[in-house]
């Protein structure tokens, strides 16, 4: 076989589109009038970083250390980004750090360890909000928590018996990362969870996008402090139960109204108004509010009796503030809420959650928020580009994109004094 050498060509010339993309939109400016000042004697700037720490997924990498092996031969010449070492991405990353949170419960003996980067969870809120994320009529919010396995030099037991972070995450209408808060593996999702949300709702007001329509959450945050927490900032909540605080209300219940689940098969569907929380109402001197407590249930698969109810029912219950809609809608809308574990696959997979690169977490911390603020760039990105180019669909995670769109040979040319793309091969792109 005979081989003819010629100029270096870029495997990857589809990301030139999207490097073009976001200047158009000024997301470098906008990262920059965010993050803290560089000295004129700095080589990259802001923006050169972001675009480094992003094309590292949009090129099909998944760590920093891809930047000097893998891609930065394909970036020479680029007139959008300067890519430097990882070791220069890693150490300005570690200038945007914070201090840990370290506190115990009243009756804990447990030490919890919190991290909330507030600069970072601040532009990710305003770039949300630049992109008119915040503008429709309803406002979702999902919240929960998820276990990063890992063995950093601080990572502590989880409750799956095994070592890793379990970072807070707030979704805004299901595909926007809206709040990124990491705490050690030890801290489960129940302790501390009103202060977190605090923080949430103190950036939120900040950015002036309350009043929320929806939150929805988890069994861990059925809490007192918590519930109060939304009933000032949201309009309408939806939170799951633990079934031994609630299973007295089970066979209360008289009127079950039959459904099809997700899976086709029968599910039942009954109400009933309870007060929770009267004991600590009390303490604070306040009255215990009444709300709705919207009850799921299913014929056990072994039909074993539940010694509670005196049936072979598996429940699940919701406790919710909306008296608009019927129990069936509310049971409904809480199932969307798991559409959070798609988000966590996203991030883990696709935008490198599973390889962080520091060993403790204030400097994670960084890296999480970055890589999120990465995804959420991401969505606009396939929707537009899905929009201009056959074979695309907004849907597409970032390997099919990588695969379709960004794989294109192409290398940069001066041509009557400035730079062109020159492509090989066909692109069926509409600007």
């Amino acid at each position: 076989m005979d081989i003819i050498q010629s100029d270096y060509i870029s495997a990857f010339g589809g990301i030139n589109f999207v490097f073009e993309y976001l200047d158009k939109n000024r997301i470098g400016d906008f990262i920059t009038e965010h993050l803290p000042g560089l000295s004129p004697q700095s080589q990259y700037t802001w923006k050169d970083l972001f675009y480094s720490l992003f094309s590292i997924y949009l090129c099909g990498g998944d760590c920093i250390e891809d930047l000097q092996t893998h891609l930065k031969s394909h970036f020479m010449n680029n007139p959008f980004v300067r890519i430097p070492s990882p070791d220069t991405v890693l150490r300005r990353l570690i200038q945007l750090s914070g201090d840990n949170q370290q506190c115990q419960t009243k009756r804990g003996k447990v030490t919890h360890q919190f991290n909330a980067n507030t600069r970072l969870n601040r532009l990710m809120i305003s770039l949300l909000k630049k992109w008119g994320a915040f503008d429709g009529d309803e406002r979702i919010l999902d919240y929960d928590n998820t276990i990063i396995f890992n063995e950093k030099s601080d990572s502590k037991m989880s409750y799956k018996r095994d070592y890793g972070y379990q970072p807070g995450v707030c979704v805004l209408n299901e595909e926007q990362i809206l709040y990124v808060e990491n705490r050690n593996g030890n801290s489960d999702a129940k302790s501390f969870q009103a202060d977190t949300l605090t923080r949430l709702f103190d950036l939120l007001e900040e950015q002036k996008v309350l009043p929320i329509e929806h939150f929805r959450a988890d069994a861990a945050s059925y809490q007192y402090d918590v519930v109060t927490l939304l009933e000032k900032h949201v309009n309408h909540f939806y939170i799951g139960c633990r079934n031994s605080y609630v299973e007295s209300y089970f066979t209360k219940i008289s009127d079950w109204q039959t459904i099809k689940d997700s899976t086709g098969e029968d599910m039942e569907i009954g109400e009933i108004p309870i007060t929770p929380f009267i004991r600590q109402a009390r303490k604070q001197n306040k009255a215990p509010r009444a709300y709705r407590l919207v009850v799921k249930r299913k014929r056990s698969k072994d039909q074993q009796m539940n010694m509670f109810t005196q049936d072979a029912y598996e429940y699940r219950a919701i406790l919710t503030n909306n008296t608009k809609l019927s129990a069936v809608e509310v049971a409904r809308f809480y199932n969307h809420r798991g559409n959070m574990e798609r988000q966590f696959d996203i991030l883990k997979n696709d935008f490198g959650w599973n390889h962080m690169p520091f060993s403790i977490i204030p400097h994670n911390t960084v890296f999480l928020c970055l890589t999120a603020l990465c995804r959420n760039l991401y969505g606009q990105i396939i929707t537009y580009f899905a929009e201009r180019v056959k074979g695309l669909k907004p849907t597409f995670r970032i390997k099919k994109f990588w695969f379709r769109f960004i794989i294109l040979p192409a290398k940069w040319i001066k041509r009557s004094r400035k730079q062109q793309l020159r492509i090989y091969g066909r692109l069926n792109f509409s600007p």
